[in-house]
């Protein structure tokens, strides 16, 4: 009996131990489980370096319209903030005068047509006549200059008749291009004159930013020729499309002014905002992310790193929006694997921890 007490004892250990093991919740399982996930090892990434200075963007085509001849305004079809388009009436003014005169010139250029038919005539009977040798030489020279004379007047007239058109087309002004008006300068019933203003406007469909650069960067400006313009939300980018550097710098300021020409389509830029212009000025290595992959936490952001157990939410600190990448300053390094999806993500760990419970 002495020598049983001891072995039943280190059986009945065992069992105790066995049974803890076999009632005992796994701890890790969600460390061992397959991680399924959409991934991607990120890696540093040839990239410009960027400058970036406030820059303000401007119409290509902004002007103000005035009066090339004298009327009183009768139309008024578009006021402050509406919607012109290319080559609608803008102004139209009382045209008597510029009608009567019309007529007037109509009516010289039928006199003038005329008399020079007339002396078309005559000069060709007379030069007939000579060809015989029965007019003088002399007879024949008068009536060459009357015939060159009333061609002259002829075209004298037709000359007027056009100014006196054109004079007439002035009384309706169209807008040379589609845009929005700025300011109106005169009211209906108004007398105007020659060279007063009528209207201002900007077109939207062409715009440009100008920027103030310092000279130490001009060189590399010029060299790497390219720029972007950074939206307020910052989650886009312009690229422009041309980049123009003025060959000469303020003497007050020693600046650069750069000309940026932005592309057509729809930017979400006016004429008059300020905006960021991020200059490229060198090259060099970053760690970016795919926007989509980040998780927002209030102001922090992170990604779901996967490794050797279930994957890791990590917080980072980001910097620059590059298109749909955003570049990582710290938190995370390269040859790293991270979830695309951080909703799945989120799902497989919270799926694998109430496994895990229990």
């Amino acid at each position: 009996m002495r020598q049983s007490r001891p072995l039943t004892a280190l059986a009945l250990a065992i069992a105790l131990l066995a049974g803890c093991r076999s009632g005992e919740a796994p701890t890790h399982r969600e460390s061992s489980a397959p991680v399924d996930l959409a991934s991607r090892v990120v890696h540093l990434q040839e990239a410009p370096r960027e400058q970036a200075w406030d820059g303000v963007v401007e119409a290509v085509n902004q002007a103000t319209v005035s009066a090339q001849t004298a009327g009183r305004v009768i139309e008024l079809p578009y006021d402050v903030n509406d919607t012109v388009p290319e080559g609608a009436v803008i102004v139209r003014f009382t045209d008597v005068e510029q009608k009567s005169a019309h007529n007037r010139a109509q009516a010289q250029i039928a006199a003038a047509q005329a008399s020079y038919d007339e002396a078309e005539a005559s000069y060709k009977r007379v030069a007939a006549i000579a060809e015989r040798g029965l007019v003088a030489r002399q007879q024949l020279d008068q009536e060459r200059a009357r015939r060159d004379a009333a061609r002259a007047a002829l075209q004298a007239a037709q000359a007027q008749w056009r100014e006196v058109g054109q004079q007439l087309d002035y009384t309706v002004v169209r807008a040379p291009y589609a845009g929005i008006v700025t300011r109106r300068f005169v009211q209906l019933g108004e007398s105007v004159q020659p060279g007063q203003p009528l209207m201002a406007g900007v077109s939207l469909k062409d715009l440009r930013v100008t920027v103030q650069v310092p000279q130490s960067a001009v060189d590399a400006i010029r060299r790497l020729n390219h720029a972007e313009v950074l939206l307020a939300d910052g989650a886009r980018r312009v690229v422009a499309t041309k980049l123009t550097v003025f060959p000469y710098a303020d003497p007050d300021t020693h600046t650069f002014s750069v000309r940026l020409e932005l592309p057509g389509d729809d930017t979400g830029l006016y004429p008059g905002m300020t905006v960021k212009v991020a200059f490229a000025v060198g090259r060099e290595r970053r760690l970016l992310v795919p926007a989509s992959a980040l998780v927002q936490r209030g102001e922090l952001q992170g990604v779901y790193v996967l490794g050797q157990g279930a994957p890791q939410l990590r917080q980072l600190r980001t910097g620059a929006r590059y298109g749909d990448a955003v570049e990582v300053l710290a938190g995370l390094d390269d040859g790293e694997r991270i979830a695309l999806d951080p909703a799945a993500a989120a799902r497989w760990v919270s799926a694998h921890r109430n496994e895990s419970a229990p």
